[in-house]
This record gives C-alpha cells, structure tokens and sequence, in this order.
C-alpha cells in the first residue's frame, strides 16, 4: 500500500473550520485499523505486519494505548458527537485480546458516545478466536463480526496463503450465534487461479449453510508489490481470466439470490436492509469517517488525510503528542462529484440524478440495459454491475 502525496498535516490534527461546519449534520463513523496478521497473504496489499516485521514502538501489547490515545486526539479536534458505527479492520484485529478490543472501542464509546442501537464490527480470521473471546467482544459492545471465509476448497485457500482449516469457518460461525451477534458476515474471494466453477460453487454452498446475514464477494486483483504478482509476472501461476469472473460473479448473483440474499452494493448481499453494513454505507455515500491507526484514512467534511504507514512512526507520534496524520487533501467540488457517482452508481438504492450533468449519458445506458431509472435514481441491471467502472466512466464523460 503505497500512500498519496497530498499535503502537510498540522501537528496538532486540527481541521478547517469549513470541515468543521455542520458536522452534527453528517453521520460519523470509526474505522479503527489494527495492522497484525500471523501470516502476510500473498496477494494482501494492505498495511499489515507480522510479529517479525516490526521494531521500536511498533508492538502489538502497546497498540491498544496508542489507539486510544488517537481517540482522545480525535476528541480535541470534533468535540462530541455520538458515533453511528464503528469497524475494526485489518490486518487481523483479533490477533490482539478481546479485552484490547474492547478498551478500544470504549475509549470511542467515552470520548463521543455511540447513537442507540450503533453498529460495532469486528473482522476475524476463523482461526483467529475462541468461545471465549467472542462472548467477550459481544459483552463488551460489538454487534457485527466479518469472518475472511475467502474460499471452502483447500487448494484455494492454499494459493491465497491462507491458513485456516475450511471446517472452521461453521464452527466459528456458530461460536459467534452463541455468543449473541447481531449479525455476522463472510468474506469470499473468486478468482483465484487453479480455482474451478464447481470450486467456487462449492464456496458459494459452504457460505450459505452457515446462514449467514451478509455476504462480500470481490474478485481476486493481482496488486502490485505482492508476492502474488510476482508469481503471475514470472509465469508461476496465470493472471486471473476476466470472463472467468464475470462467470463467477453472475454464478455468486444467482446463488445467493436463490437463497434470499439481495444484493444493495455491487459485491455485497444482505438477507434484509437491516443486515447491510451501515459502516461500508458511510464511505459509499461520502459522510464522516475517523481512521484510526497507522495507514487508516479519514474524511471529514471534505478533507480526507491519512497517517503515517508504519506501526513504529505511528506511535512515536502519539508519544510525542502529535497527530499521526501525514498528510491531507481538501477535496474541490469537481472531485466530491466524480468521487459520488463512482461510489453511489454502485448501490441498488441508485445514483441520484440530480448528481448527473449532462441526463442523454442516463439514456445511453439505460438503452444499452446496463441500468435503469427507478424514479429520480439511475440503478444498474446486472449487466451493468458487471461493467460498472465503465458505466462510471461514460456518466462522467
């Protein structure tokens, strides 16, 4: 994960008064980043480390303390105002104890306070808890848990390095059902090269008897930098076939259709409108977001920034007293518009038409049955959510 450039962050994080305006206004949400994993992934981009990758300031034991000092940071700087969701991600935030969790998530709960009924997720690995830590996490506040399910079939999982044994995903899901989550998600990845149609069906089915409430499918990208595009660039393995996804992802369409998943974001499903993330609706829809930790980004009233990348740099920021953000950009109106219909055209609520210029590119893809106009909102068909980053491009001109 490479950051942007942008420009200097103040020391002390404050934002402009204009980012500042009407922030009761626009919901706000937490994103806390937790970046510790047992095992690099190859084909994981993010800002992650293992135990061995890291030095100074940069240790899990200390995490808690540094992200809680951010909170109280985040505190100086937005005043409060109750908090609509929150998300710990990865990296693999239940590497870290339960009990950390959980103080970090109440140091957002005392610095801001959280609206009733707030959604608190946490993602997990399948190997990455027990019994005991979930019942913690759900006494302690979290509602949600996202398991990174990516694939039931050994050999897939073993090309995308991941460790967890296929049979852990239903145990672990069921763990958490007894533990008394609101609501839990699984991750799948398709594409994965070597990995068959009935492969992926057999995820697909896997997935589903543990009847879960939300699903995520995203295709497998070759990222730059990653061990995985470093096999594909030599010939190890191929780069994933493009009609081999579209294959994939109308399969996925289909099968959790049939079992009465509906999809309210191009690579997301939920049995209802209750089980959608209202975390990920946050950034789709351009509210107010805090990131937390090193490499998390932020928005806030249309300035977006981000922190330092490594673990050690993070915290020796917070040690010194001084924000850990990087560097930052205030977005023009030419940008939040650009940056709306590439995020909200992907939605089964639609794009508002009001955000379109010019309303002959609606006709084209309505004409080309890549969407359809349902009331004042453009809603892409399924062809179209096939082919969504072009219909993004042809909207904007």
């Amino acid at each position: 994960m490479k950051l942007p450039e942008g420009d200097p962050a103040p020391s002390d994080g404050s934002l402009p008064a204009s980012a500042l305006a009407g922030l009761a206004d626009v919901p706000l949400g937490f994103y806390v980043h937790v970046p510790f994993c047992s095992v690099r992934c190859g084909y994981c981009d993010f800002n992650t480390y293992t135990a061995t990758e890291l030095g100074g300031g940069g240790s899990q034991a200390a995490y808690a303390d540094q992200a809680i000092a951010e909170t109280v940071m985040a505190a100086g700087v937005l005043g409060r105002q109750e908090v609509e969701t929150v998300f710990f991600g990865g990296g693999t935030p239940t590497r870290l104890p339960a009990t950390d969790l959980v103080r970090m998530l109440g140091a957002i709960s005392k610095q801001f306070g959280l609206v009733p009924g707030a959604e608190v997720t946490t993602e997990a690995n399948p190997d990455s808890v027990t019994p005991d830590s979930l019942a913690q996490l759900r006494d302690g506040g979290f509602t949600r848990i996202s398991f990174g399910m990516q694939s039931a079939v050994p050999h897939v999982l073993a090309v995308l390095d991941r460790t967890h044994d296929p049979e852990r995903v239903p145990q672990a899901v069921a763990w958490a059902r007894q533990a008394g989550f609101d609501q839990i998600s699984l991750d799948l990845i398709y594409g994965t090269p070597g990995e068959s149609i009935p492969d992926w069906q057999t995820s697909l089915d896997s997935a589903l008897e543990c009847s879960p409430d939300h699903v995520s499918a995203y295709s497998l990208i070759v990222e730059d930098g990653t061990p995985l595009a470093r096999q594909v660039r030599t010939g190890v393995i191929p780069m994933p076939d493009e009609d081999d996804l579209a294959d994939k992802y109308l399969l996925a369409d289909e099968t959790f259709s049939r079992a009465g998943l509906g999809w309210y974001e191009v690579s997301n499903w939920s049995r209802d409108n209750a089980a959608r993330c209202r975390h990920n609706e946050l950034y789709w829809t351009s509210a107010n977001w805090w990131g937390i930790g090193p490499g998390a980004h932020s928005h806030i009233g249309g300035v977006r920034w981000w922190n330092v990348k490594h673990p050690t740099a993070y915290a020796g920021r917070l040690s010194a007293g001084e924000s850990p953000a990087l560097a930052r950009e205030t977005l023009d109106d030419e940008t939040r518009t650009v940056e709306r219909v590439l995020l909200e055209v992907r939605l089964r609520d639609g794009l508002p038409l009001a955000a379109l210029d010019d309303s002959s590119r609606v006709d084209k893809q309505v004409a080309d049955g890549l969407a359809t106009v349902e009331g004042d909102r453009l809603v892409l068909t399924q062809s179209g959510r096939l082919l969504a980053d072009g219909v993004v491009r042809d909207l904007l001109g």
